[in-house]
């Protein structure tokens, strides 16, 4: 059970936005400007993430946090000892339990800082990130630039087939796309798939 820190108040922010939109650079960057300041600070991922280090939080830039994989949200409460600041990477892939575990941090007077996608590749809300946007105290959302037309894109389409709705992957399953071309490749793939449905009755 965490104590209140004493005379200060803990709250949630949360980063939010499509693939290669720069969310984990981010969450590294107020992390690390925690760090310099002293503050004790700890990162966790959930332990599904493992596209470029079991260990690391890691942007699509390269850029790095040590951090401590987790299988449930829970854990964070049993990990996060005495931190001042709390980063929570990949919060879309946490069940919804990461809501009341990041309010608890919070209301114990720890700062929680929350990177994932707000939607998934259909373009609906992804799991818990939007009751943690909710009770959040702060919302920024990044923008990655769309691959067709160079707008400012927030949608992040599968290019690979899959119905499943957790796929990990990068540049090769997923692209970043403005709201205008996503509809258009949404349409696009509806409209093969009926297609490929009537050959097959038709074979």
């Amino acid at each position: 059970m965490f104590l209140e820190k004493s005379g200060r108040s803990g709250w949630v922010e949360v980063i939010c936005g499509s693939m290669f939109s720069g969310k984990t650079e981010e969450l590294i960057r107020r992390l690390k400007r925690a760090e310099f300041a002293n503050q004790a600070i700890e990162i966790f991922k959930p332990a599904v993430d493992i596209r470029y280090s079991k260990e690391n939080v890691t942007s699509h830039d390269s850029r790095a946090m040590e951090s401590t994989p987790v299988d449930s949200a829970d854990s964070i409460l049993l990990l996060a000892g005495d931190a001042d600041v709390v980063g929570i990477d990949e919060a879309q892939f946490f069940d919804h339990n990461i809501v009341d575990v990041c309010q608890h941090l919070a209301d114990s007077g720890v700062r929680v800082i929350c990177a994932g996608l707000d939607m998934d590749y259909l373009g609906n809300p992804f799991g818990p990130m939007p009751d943690l946007m909710a009770v959040a105290e702060y919302v920024t959302k990044v923008h990655a630039i769309c691959v067709k037309c160079g707008g400012l894109a927030q949608h992040s389409h599968r290019k690979v087939p899959g119905g499943n709705l957790v796929m990990l992957g990068e540049k090769e399953a997923y692209e970043p796309l403005c709201r205008h071309c996503f509809n258009l490749e949404r349409t696009r793939e509806k409209a093969e798939g009926s297609d490929n449905a009537k050959d097959k009755s038709c074979g």
